[in-house]
């Protein structure tokens, strides 16, 4: 099978629970950003900044999901991650457990801001 070109190629290939956490952080994003363009990034779905500077890419495996920002980000919210598995940028969201929303809304708008205001790119 080829390689996802699009989110949509790539939701396709998604089943169970990675599928229906993919349509929900999906429109998570896309309610804090909806200026942000979906794209496959490293073969995964990334919200890119009209700027072209990637704003965030999730991730999508058995048991979990991971929704990657910049270290930076990462870190501003070090104190309300203490519940998570984190990684250099990542936060690790089972699916066992419901999707912390609001944190993630905050950490998108933080994101957006770090880039727009201060000019912080990718990795």
């Amino acid at each position: 099978m080829a390689k996802a070109q699009t989110v949509d190629e790539y939701l396709d290939t998604l089943e169970g629970p990675a599928r229906s956490r993919l349509e929900e952080l999906r429109s998570l994003c896309q309610e804090c950003v909806p200026e942000a363009s979906e794209a496959i990034k490293w073969g995964s779905p990334a919200y890119v900044h009209p700027s072209g500077t990637i704003l965030l890419i999730l991730d999508f495996f058995k048991n979990h999901s991971n929704v990657i920002f910049t270290p930076s980000t990462k870190d501003a919210f070090a104190q309300d991650l203490t519940g998570f598995d984190t990684g250099k940028g990542s936060v690790k969201l089972p699916y066992d457990k419901p999707v912390p929303s609001p944190l993630l809304r905050k950490m998108i708008k933080y994101r957006v801001h770090e880039h727009v205001e201060h000019g912080v790119k990718w990795m």
